[in-house]
């Protein structure tokens, strides 16, 4: 998280909006082997219920029930160059959405993780044009197979550590020039927080 207050959005609604928008993250957790960090697609049930999963032959896994973890959701970012500041006597630095979400983790039951395959599949599909695949294409051996190797898990967050520095102490006219110059995305976030 960074340290200048400023960059901070106690907004619940532009939390869960990076996450839905995202919907990847990074997993940590200190496991007996050392610091270990998983990828995984993350999907919120309601503001305090992240829900993933993972190899059942990943590093985290046998470690993550009853553990204290954290996701990380890491939003657009990109350069920002003083060339398009009103004083180009400066350095340049970086804009970002990112949230840090903690809490106690628990393995979900056979049934919550079916669920959440099947959610993750409807979100994933419906960023894609076209006509969407489905879990039934899968055979029963494909589908059970893959259940097989998988494990699900729900963070509960408990603590919240967002970071939206997206050039908030320029002024107006500097945020156009900079919303003009980096990625679309970038720029979307960064009219998001102006509001």
């Amino acid at each position: 998280m960074h340290p200048n207050p400023a960059f901070r959005r106690s907004d619940q609604a532009l939390h869960d909006k990076l996450i839905r928008e995202v919907a990847f993250g990074t997993v940590f957790l200190t496991t007996p082997d050392g610091p270990r960090a998983a990828h995984v697609p993350v999907l919120a049930y309601g503001q305090d219920d992240l829900r993933f999963h993972l190899a059942r032959r990943n590093a985290l896994t046998p470690h993550l029930d009853g553990a204290r973890a954290l996701i990380t959701v890491n939003g657009p970012d990109g350069y920002i160059s003083p060339r398009w500041y009103d004083n180009r006597d400066t350095v340049p630095t970086w804009d970002y959405a990112a949230l840090e979400l903690e809490g106690a983790v628990e393995r979900l039951s056979d049934d919550a993780l079916e669920t959440l395959l099947h959610d993750v599949i409807t979100t994933f599909e419906g960023h894609i044009e076209g006509d969407p695949w489905l879990a039934s294409e899968s055979s029963e051996e494909v589908w059970s197979s893959l259940f097989k190797g998988i494990a699900g898990f729900s963070l509960k967050v408990e603590e919240q550590r967002p970071t939206f520095k997206l050039s908030q102490k320029k002024n107006d006219a500097e945020r156009a020039r900079i919303a003009a110059g980096v990625r679309p995305q970038l720029a979307h976030w960064m009219h998001e927080v102006s509001q």
